[in-house]
């Protein structure tokens, strides 16, 4: 009798496992995230390109946007979704320039696209007026010599690198809210990423320390890290600027030094 009824039991914990295993299974492919200890939902809008705000709402996740591991997120808009998981889009290649056209965004009844990417500073600021947002007032994030420049075409030039001295000051260029803190981007290292507003995050890697956790505010001209080493070696900042979840040209909005 015992044994009929553990073998019973067995039979449906199996059965369960399998269901499990097929459901898991079905919302894995290109199109869907399995969420990290280590991410918020700002981090993964960052790694694929992503406006966070879309993102959000593709998964129905209100604010704070709170996520939690193994939770499963949509990356592409719900309604493009075939039978199965869809193919992520290449990431929009077009960025702003000084005087030009506004560089188009992501709308949310568009299908959008993935991407699988020592002194004090200057006080000088250059301000941008993004209705309904808040004037963002800008400033540079270190002192150095400026090292490449933005390139939507290379990955490794999404941003601009700023060289310097190991340990020299890192700035928040702007007010705003410190969105991630951490290393579990790949090739960010130590990354802080900050919200200015519902439209600008600007994110400041290869930092030896972050001087700042996830949902403090910080004011501009607030240190928040310390520089270390990029790729190569070299003292330096890896420094961007994001434009509803698109790389855009910082020297675009930083004031000229």
């Amino acid at each position: 009798m015992y044994r009929t009824r553990y073998f019973s039991t067995l039979v449906i914990l199996l059965s369960l496992a399998a269901c499990s295993s097929i459901s898991q299974q079905s919302l894995r492919g290109p199109g869907w995230y399995l969420v990290k200890p280590t991410d918020t939902l700002y981090s993964i809008a960052w790694r694929y390109g992503l406006d966070y705000q879309d993102l959000a709402q593709w998964n129905g996740i209100g604010e704070p946007y709170l996520i939690k591991p193994g939770q499963q997120l949509v990356l592409v808009q719900p309604q493009s979704l075939p039978a199965q998981p869809a193919t992520m889009a290449t990431a929009d290649r077009q960025t702003p320039r000084p005087g030009g056209k506004s560089m188009p965004s992501t709308s949310r009844g568009l299908p959008p696209t993935a991407k699988q990417e020592t002194g004090r500073a200057p006080a000088k600021v250059k301000s941008l007026t993004t209705l309904p947002d808040k004037v963002v007032s800008w400033r540079w994030p270190t002192d150095g010599k400026l090292l490449n420049r933005f390139s939507s075409r290379d990955l490794s030039k999404r941003g601009i690198d700023i060289a310097g001295k190991i340990g020299q000051p890192v700035y928040a260029v702007a007010d705003g809210k410190v969105v991630y803190s951490g290393t579990g981007l790949a090739d960010y290292g130590n990354l802080i990423i900050v919200k200015h507003n519902s439209t600008f995050l600007s994110a400041y890697a290869f930092n030896k320390s972050r001087l700042v956790k996830e949902g403090m505010q910080v004011k501009s001209g607030a240190k928040i890290a310390l520089m270390g080493t990029g790729k190569s070696n070299q003292a330096m900042l890896h420094f961007q600027i994001r434009k509803k979840g698109k790389p855009v040209d910082p020297l675009s909005y930083l004031p000229d030094r």
